[in-house]
């Protein structure tokens, strides 16, 4: 099989392995996957372009990869279509035993750290954690349901009131599933603000009431809910300055340096509860609803499909952000 590995940064090579072995995750019950279509996140292009993301650092050759869809390969459920679930928590800690899976002490993630993710023509994975995907999902948007997911999660850490108020802070593909998804939970206005002209158009396109450039005055903006999904200082100073006193503030986006920086005097002027986004938790069934029912788009945040062959202009162009979400086929 062919797998992509990020050697150092920049440094991303497509090589012939051997198939993954069952050995790869003692004790869990696996299937090998086909993988089919595989998104390109913005933490994988922290891997890509620093070698890598928060406290972690890229120590070996890794495959990259953690927004995929597949085909089950063998087995009582072979030729069954699939939407990967990255994310393998221990179910013994105490985050796991509260029902926190995603804040698990002893993850392993798809793409991140010891654990090679989806970036390679064939993964051998957990069985539970391939969600069966419906006729009318395709498979490239079986890889946006992750990102789609980290959207619910944080929509839910918002608690937008009925018929409330939102602010984005960014739209990258994160951004915009929250405003598509903040509409379906019924927000009556969502403003948008993102400072490349083609997401902002995006924003329009997918239901934001309001989109302006960073640099707009937002002081009267009080909504009741701002998400930040920019991952800078920046991002997190406008999420504080538009929502209103009392408010929440949900910040998704990660920061390449690892850290977070704000004025203290607004936010405590303002009162205001901030929430840190880490992945999702439980949220595939939801996700996939969502897709089947056409209640949000997932197609409209795809703008290239690439090949293996193709993959080290594919992370070029998606790190210059001259596009919405890139998807590698790794089967093409």
């Amino acid at each position: 099989m062919r797998a992509a590995r990020l050697h150092a940064v920049g440094d991303l090579r497509v090589a012939d392995e051997p198939e993954p072995a069952a050995g790869e995750f003692p004790g869990a019950g696996l299937s090998l996957v086909r993988v089919t279509a595989v998104g390109i996140c913005g933490s994988d292009l922290h891997w890509f372009d620093e070698g890598a993301i928060g406290d972690a650092k890229l120590t070996h050759p890794l495959v990259l990869g953690h927004e995929g869809a597949g085909v089950i390969a063998g087995g009582p459920r072979r030729g069954e279509r699939v939407a990967i679930d990255p994310a393998i928590p221990d179910e013994t800690c105490r985050a796991c035993r509260d029902g926190y899976r995603n804040l698990c002490y002893h993850v392993k993630f798809s793409g991140h750290g010891d654990t090679d993710g989806m970036l390679r023509e064939v993964m051998a994975w957990p069985s539970h954690l391939l969600h069966p995907l419906p006729d009318g999902v395709s498979d490239t948007d079986g890889a946006v349901l992750e990102p789609l997911g980290v959207a619910i999660h944080s929509v839910d850490l918002g608690h937008l009131p009925l018929a409330g108020t939102a602010s984005v802070i960014g739209c990258g593909p994160i951004g915009l599933l929250m405003i598509q998804l903040l509409k379906v939970a019924g927000a009556r206005s969502v403003l948008a603000v993102e400072p490349l002209a083609h997401r902002r158009e995006a924003a329009e396109r997918m239901g934001a009431d309001q989109v302006c450039e960073p640099s707009a005055s937002l002081g009267e903006a009080d909504v009741d809910v701002a998400f930040e999904a920019a991952g800078n200082d920046e991002g997190v100073a406008l999420a504080l300055a538009s929502v209103r006193p009392g408010g929440r503030v949900v910040l998704a986006g990660i920061p390449g340096a690892d850290v977070i920086s704000f004025g203290a005097s607004l936010a405590r002027r303002k009162g205001l509860t901030i929430a840190m986004v880490r992945r999702m938790n439980e949220v595939y069934p939801r996700a996939i609803s969502l897709a089947e029912r056409k209640a949000v788009d997932l197609a409209s945040v795809v703008t290239s499909r690439s090949g293996l062959g193709e993959i080290t202009d594919a992370f070029g162009a998606a790190a210059r952000r001259t596009g919405l979400k890139a998807v590698i086929e790794p089967q093409r």
